[in-house]
């Protein structure tokens, strides 16, 4: 299969500048016959800074927060953004594109539901990435499970995470930042909710759409803007332990596109990757720098770049 993670750096709130950019990535890449293409949490309405309402006693735990993005303050702030599932800017420009690449399509983007498709009587809005099929159809509407305080500012939670079968995908599961983490950080760190739900689910790709942070220095973390940040990925590896650990047939695909760029304070962490998780090893079939605008491509059916050898299931195995 061959897939795609669309890396940028969207600024928040010039969503016209921010598809314009979009487009040029993809234009600039050789995107003909790609299976699947994923981009970033909110990929167009951006993301907002670090609100000053948080203190550095807030942000202080190294091992959590220092690997989680950050979204609008309030809702007022995210209102001009909200958009409509079915004909939303990121609902036109993903049908668009989905046509014009022969290819799925998965993007996130804030959600306000339409009041007469919902049951509830009071406004709805959700943190959500859609998913339109090769024919322009929207397929799945994923709204994000595990909210940063930041999120709750104006988002409510989503009732689950997603798995489904997908047409010319198999069966999958779809994330989105946060959800890979613990709950609220107030779950147990080995809960791991998000990668149980993959093997329980029995995905055979798994989708994360992303607006990580780094906490590194943002002058330095900025000269090496072509090396991915090996923290952030150890991490998110680290969070799909149990994936490795498992006796499961065949291969797992994960698709984890992230933004890069700065926005005042925040730095986020780019290293948009696409790994494979077999046998307590994980391949990675591509892997992108911490601050490079572009189209990650990959073909699964081809060998790995690397391998990673989990050591939990080495010292299993001795």
């Amino acid at each position: 299969m061959k897939i795609a993670c669309l890396q940028f750096a969207p600024q928040v709130g010039d969503v016209e500048k921010n598809l314009s950019r979009a487009d040029a990535v993809l234009s600039k890449a050789n995107s003909e016959d790609i299976d699947l293409l994923v981009l970033p949490e909110m990929a167009f309405s951006g993301k907002s800074r670090i609100p000053d309402i948080f203190s550095d006693n807030d942000l202080s735990d190294s091992r959590l927060t220092n690997y989680i993005g950050y979204n609008f303050s309030s809702l007022k702030h995210i209102t001009p953004y909200l958009e409509f599932a079915t004909f939303g800017t990121t609902s036109l420009w993903a049908k668009k594109t989905a046509l014009k690449h022969n290819c799925i399509v998965t993007v996130g983007y804030p959600e306000k539901v339409d009041p007469c498709s919902s049951e509830s009587a009071k406004p709805e809005y959700y943190n959500s990435t859609l998913t339109v099929n090769k024919e322009g159809k929207i397929v799945a509407n994923y709204r994000k499970s595990f909210l940063y305080y930041t999120d709750e500012t104006w988002a409510h939670e989503g009732s689950g995470f997603f798995n489904g079968h997908i047409d010319g995908l198999g069966n999958v599961a779809i994330g989105i930042c946060m959800d890979l983490n613990p709950y609220k950080f107030e779950a147990p760190w080995n809960a791991y909710e998000f990668a149980y739900h993959v093997l329980h689910k029995q995905a055979n790709i798994v989708m994360l759409s992303m607006a990580w942070l780094t906490r590194e220095d943002q002058k330095s973390f900025g000269l090496l803007a072509k090396e991915p940040d090996m923290e952030t990925i150890s991490y998110w590896i680290a969070r799909l332990e149990p994936i490795l650990r498992a006796d499961v047939t065949g291969e797992i695909i994960i698709v984890l596109a992230n933004r890069c760029g700065t926005e005042r304070e925040a730095t986020y962490a780019g290293t948009s990757a696409v790994l494979g998780i077999k046998n307590g090893e994980v391949r990675v079939y591509g892997l992108l720098g911490r601050g490079e605008e572009e189209l990650l491509i990959v073909d699964t059916n081809e060998h790995p770049k690397a391998k990673i050898v989990s050591q939990a299931r080495s010292a299993q195995s001795n």
